[in-house]
């Protein structure tokens, strides 16, 4: 009968930012905090996703 009890789907995931468990509000995040620190990191551009050197030519 207890066929459908939730299991967890796998590990506990931690927060990018601070390593403490996530919270399900908040997630992947463990607090609002967290989550603003790294919206903040995204808007002064300390996250970069590197291109290719071709791509910044824009010639062909």
């Amino acid at each position: 009968m207890d066929d459908h009890v939730k299991k967890p789907a796998g590990p506990l995931k931690t927060c990018p930012i601070c390593g403490k468990p996530q919270s399900e509000a908040t997630r992947p995040f463990c607090s609002s905090r967290c989550r603003d620190v790294d919206l903040n990191r995204w808007l002064k551009g300390s996250y970069v996703i590197p291109g290719r050197d071709d791509e910044a030519d824009g010639e062909e």
